[in-house]
């Protein structure tokens, strides 16, 4: 089933004319629960990776002999999905309560295993036939692969992400691996992902906010302001039954949408704005890849799909499983100068 974002609340063009010149698309990605294959674009899925060729391993040496186990984390959430669809939702029985306590464990690996090398997870894979804002590769790859090591030991303060993006050729893999290595046990359950289709949706996005002229900028905030002051007159005069209606936002409902994305431009809702160029050759990076631990959530409700108006976003904005950060998002950053670059990113 396709995923159509609404229409947006406001016609941001109409309000502000200046903004057309910088208007963009961004492919929403709209992973949902499913069983892709190796010849899908997916989160989760199957990779299309030759049979011959080594899967990624973290290469920086941190402890890994300690953990919670993939299939642990997979039947945790299972058996919550399970209870959350249950009427009257009264949530996991007891029995299922004990059961979630000791999936919720740790295990200690083999010695072996937690001195030797760990396999990376594959996240995701992109094929540019799939997505239309994913760019090419170099030398004309097509297909995006996403790896990351499922523990937070990493960079200068050894608590950072590691993160390994692989570009190929799809129609030169004449074999696939069918099993891959998988870690034994990882550091965090939100680097664990669940089989995801996607359904890949055009949509148009303007800058974040605090990257626009800034004549542009401040008509938008003084806008807001006004919006603001009017809502809460409105709420003065209302009855403690009525609801009121949040207003609408330039950043929340008119510019970046949520969600797994692929394009466009980055959010910079935690931190303000910073430069990302490329380290090798200095190129202005661009936004690649938004790895999203929510597809929607109470403060950009109104980019929820129309297909799944009905849906709340406690059981379903996280069909992925994954969470960035604190709930949060991962952007990723490429060279547009040259795609083989090494990338950047940024969590948000």
């Amino acid at each position: 089933m396709p995923r159509t974002t609404p229409p947006r609340p406001l016609d941001v063009e109409a309000l502000f004319p200046e903004s057309a010149a910088h208007r963009g698309t961004t492919t929403r990605l709209h992973p949902r629960p499913g069983r892709p294959g190796a010849a899908d674009s997916s989160v989760g899925g199957p990779l299309l990776w030759p049979a011959d060729e080594p899967w990624p391993v973290c290469t920086e040496p941190h402890g890994h002999a300690r953990g919670r186990r993939p299939a642990d984390i997979h039947r945790q959430r299972q058996i919550l999905a399970s209870a959350w669809l249950r009427e009257p939702d009264s949530g996991p029985t007891g029995e299922e309560r004990r059961l979630l306590e000791r999936l919720r464990q740790e295990h200690r690996v083999e010695e072996a295993v937690a001195h030797g090398p760990l396999p990376l997870i594959g996240l995701a894979q992109l094929y540019r036939g799939d997505v239309p804002d994913l760019p090419s590769g170099p030398d004309g790859c097509d297909l995006l692969q996403v790896f990351w090591c499922p523990f937070d030991a990493h960079g200068p303060t050894g608590h950072g992400m590691l993160l390994d993006l692989r570009r190929r050729r799809s129609w030169e893999v004449t074999e696939a691996r069918t099993s891959p290595p998988r870690p034994q046990v990882v550091g965090f359950e939100g680097y664990v992902p669940e089989p995801c289709v996607l359904h890949p949706e055009r949509v148009v996005t303007y800058p974040f906010a605090g990257l626009l002229p800034e004549a542009l900028r401040d008509r938008i905030d003084a806008w807001e302001e006004a919006l603001e002051e009017e809502a809460l007159e409105e709420e003065a005069g209302q009855s403690a039954d009525d609801d009121a209606a949040a207003p609408v936002g330039y950043q929340y409902d008119l510019s970046i949408p949520p969600g797994w994305r692929v394009g466009g431009f980055a959010s910079w809702h935690v931190t303000d704005p910073f430069p990302v160029d490329c380290r090798t050759c200095a190129a202005p990076m661009r936004l690649l890849l938004t790895v999203d631990s929510s597809e929607w959530d109470g403060g950009s409700d109104s980019w929820k799909p129309l297909e799944e108006q009905d849906l709340s976003a406690h059981r379903y904005a996280g069909p992925t499983g994954i969470t960035v950060g604190r709930w949060g998002e991962l952007d990723v950053f490429a060279c547009p100068e040259e795609p083989g670059h090494p990338h950047r990113w940024s969590i948000q």
